[in-house]
């Protein structure tokens, strides 16, 4: 899985502001956390699961998602 990076939320001021951080959270709780560079779109499926890192990743996690419906 993936969303929002630690260092994504670190460089817009918002990790001391957020309830929590996406990557933090997954990771405590035992996640498969992945991530690309900070700000690039970066996008992974498993099955019928389609998630995206950051809004730059809205695009291509709709076109695989037209994909899967396809």
């Amino acid at each position: 899985m993936t969303g929002v990076a630690n260092t994504e939320e670190g460089a817009v001021g918002l990790a001391d502001v957020v309830p929590f951080l996406v990557e933090g959270m997954l990771k405590a709780n035992g996640g498969n956390y992945q991530k690309g560079d900070d700000w690039a779109p970066f996008v992974l499926t498993d099955g019928k699961l389609v998630t995206g890192q950051n809004p730059a990743s809205s695009k291509d996690a709709a076109e695989r998602i037209l994909a899967l419906l396809q």
